[in-house]
């Protein structure tokens, strides 16, 4: 992942075994389904890397990226922002490949729900150090 924003400035929010860290840059907001005409010269970038401690099946991982991205919209609303990130946000789960595999990554899983609350603390925290 690349960025513009001050890594030192990096944001971390553990949940119960689950950990994640924002770089927050809100220079430009955006809306991901803005007309055309709306789209900016300029970005600013939110880079989110997600570890779990457990294997997630590939199915699972993909259900942890959207509620990892649901979770970075309701801090960027809590924030005071109408918008769903930049135009080049990074997101990176990371989790072991070996070991018994969880179905499920959506925000009422076992794992989901604590990345859904990291996620949101690292994001928020990282917003409002800005």
């Amino acid at each position: 992942m690349l960025t513009a924003a001050d890594v030192e400035r990096c944001a971390t929010s553990v949940d119960d075994g689950v950990s994640a860290s924002a770089t927050v840059g809100l220079g430009l907001p955006i809306l991901a389904a803005a007309p055309d005409e709306s789209a900016a010269a300029i970005a600013g970038k939110i880079n989110v890397l997600v570890t779990i401690p457990e294997r997630m099946s590939d199915a699972a991982l993909v259900n942890t990226i959207a509620t990892a991205t649901e979770a970075k919209v309701q801090a960027l609303r809590e924030l005071g922002f109408d918008a769903t990130g930049t135009a080049t946000d990074a997101l990176c789960i990371a989790c072991p490949t070996t070991g018994r595999s969880h179905a499920y990554g959506g925000p009422r899983s076992v794992w989901g729900s604590r990345v859904a609350r990291a996620v949101h603390a690292a994001v928020v925290a990282g917003g409002t150090s800005r």
